[in-house]
């Protein structure tokens, strides 16, 4: 994950292996987003974009992920797996849990993983947990023993969770044009209009069908996450017990949920 301070805006700046996970890292690369920002400048932002069109039919997802973390300079720092749950409007859950660095991870941040260097996930006891109902956005932190809640509609003001899960009207928080097409998908460039915002700015990558597969985010340490999807289930039916949170016993919980 990112640095303490910035773990919770990662986790909701987000969303996996397209088909598996050679490539997946190397999408970190800062001067890649650069690219896609100037593509983006010279495109027309009126037309509906891949993820307007996505979003229109999108009910319910579920996936499993790879999230990698790079610095400003392009060097994985950090890399976690996890799943996402979406029911819209306004329902996910987010599940992610941090993995071991090995050595090499700078030079597999380029390329593919070589065989028998997959880093070895941490235990299921660390890691973050972000859960919408709906009315309330609970995070939880498993090794600081913390839960932090906040009302959704303070919480969610400008994230990419917030526009997958169709808690507000896209066009009216975030500035969407073409991020043009590499690494054979189809990208969107996403800025929010809030100077508030968790994140600079966002891409959105779909395949030829119009399946979302990767997400790259930019926060405001400069700092490059990657997310890539496998194993993707849209539409399908997802339990209702998904989207709700009690707090554990023993948890410092930060904040009063709305009624």
């Amino acid at each position: 994950m990112l640095k303490r301070a910035s773990s919770a805006a990662a986790i909701t700046a987000g969303l996996c292996v397209v088909p598996a996970l050679a490539g997946a890292a190397s999408n970190t690369s800062p001067a890649l987003t650069a690219g896609h920002r100037q593509t983006a400048a010279r495109a027309p932002s009126s037309a509906p974009t891949p993820l307007d069109r996505y979003l229109q039919n999108l009910k319910t997802l579920r996936v499993t992920f790879l999230q990698t973390v790079a610095d400003a300079h392009g060097a994985e720092v950090s890399r976690s797996t996890g799943t996402l749950t979406v029911e819209r409007p306004g329902k996910f859950r987010w599940n992610i849990h941090p993995q071991s660095v090995v050595p090499g991870a700078a030079a597999t941040a380029r390329g593919a993983i070589p065989e028998g260097r997959q880093p070895a996930a941490d235990a299921s006891s660390s890691g973050q947990l972000m859960v919408s109902d709906g009315r309330n956005l609970w995070y939880y932190d498993r090794d600081l023993q913390q839960v932090t809640v906040r009302p959704v509609t303070a919480a969610l003001s400008a994230t990419p969770a917030m526009l997958l899960s169709g808690t507000v009207d896209v066009r009216k928080h975030f500035k969407e044009t073409s991020g043009g097409t590499r690494d054979g998908l189809d990208w969107v460039y996403v800025e929010p209009r809030s100077a508030e915002a968790d994140f600079k700015s966002a891409l959105f990558g779909f395949d030829r069908k119009g399946e979302l597969q990767r997400m790259i985010l930019e926060d405001k340490l400069g700092q490059i996450v990657t997310i890539v999807f496998h194993d993707v289930e849209v539409n399908v039916p997802v339990p209702s017990k998904d989207f709700t949170f009690t707090p554990p016993a023993g948890a410092d919980v930060i904040g009063t949920p709305a009624k």
